[in-house]
Order: structure tokens, then C-alpha cells, then sequence
């Protein structure tokens, strides 16, 4: 349904873009609407780090808990987003670096469906300024930690 694409030049590493993305029990910290995170599970090998993880979503009236399996590949700077379970049909997300003179390009996917055709209207309204908020947010918290 929702899907939403964006590519943007940070003046920041694409290892420190990365990092920051990766590091899921921070995002309460700084991301609109996340209002709290759950580390469910965490394995590693020596390709990829796998983090099932709970994230708390609240916006007004609304708050919803689902889960996650995120894939994290450090030879590549990718982050893969699996849903696991929740008020979610499917989710789908994924970010890839990647350094270019002067810094890195971010590559940001996401596509999803609440399985409330409630939720599904009221975020079809917001949609393109609610993902324009959160990769803000991304932005803005590097603007924090690397300047």
C-alpha cells in the first residue's frame, strides 16, 4: 500500500550512518511517535547481526506494539526490516550506505499495510510527512552524534 523511497547525500560515513540506524534501543531517544523499544533476541555469525526486536509506536489516542526482525549485513552498511507480528498485514524496510565524496548517500524503503482499515485511512493522510519526519529524525540525530 504505503510505500515511500528516498535517497539523500549525508556529510556524514556510511559506517556512521549505519551505526546509527542499527543501534534499534535508542530510537525512543529521538524518533517521532517510538515510545519505547524490546530487544527480543540477538544473533550474530560472521556475515550478519540479527536483532528481533519490539518497538512501542504512540501517536495521540493510538499506541501499537510489533515486532520485528531486523538484519543487519556490516560488510555491506545494509539494514534489512522483516515484520514479525502485530497490527501490521506486512512491513517491509530497508536501508543501504554507501560512501560518495563529501559523505554517504542514504538509501531509505519502506511499503506496509495495517491490517485496520482505521489506521490504514488515517496514516494514508500523513503518510508522505510522516516518512519525511522520520528520516529527519535519522538525520538530525547524526547532526547530534558526528558534528
Amino acid at each position: 500500500m504505503p510505500t515511500h523511497t528516498e535517497k539523500r547525500i549525508m556529510p556524514y560515513t556510511a559506517k556512521q550512518m549505519y551505526d546509527l540506524v542499527a543501534d534499534v534501543e535508542t530510537y525512543p531517544d529521538f524518533l517521532p511517535w517510538c515510545a519505547a523499544t524490546r530487544i527480543r533476541k540477538v544473533t550474530k555469525d560472521s556475515h550478519k547481526t540479527i536483532i528481533e526486536a519490539d518497538l512501542i509506536i504512540a501517536f495521540k489516542v493510538f499506541r501499537e506494539r510489533f515486532g520485528s526482525r531486523v538484519t543487519l549485513k556490516d560488510d555491506k552498511f545494509s539494514i534489512d526490516v522483516e515484520y514479525l507480528d502485530g497490527p501490521f498485514k506486512y512491513l517491509n524496510n530497508h536501508w543501504i550506505f554507501r560512501d560518495v565524496d563529501g559523505g554517504c548517500e542514504a538509501d531509505f524503503f519502506v511499503d506496509f499495510e495495517f491490517k485496520s482499515r482505521v489506521l490504514q485511512a488515517l496514516i494514508g493522510v500523513v503518510f508522505n510527512e510522516a516518512m519525511q519526519r522520520i528520516v529527519k529524525a535519522f538525520e538530525m540525530r547524526a547532526d547530534d552524534l558526528y558534528k
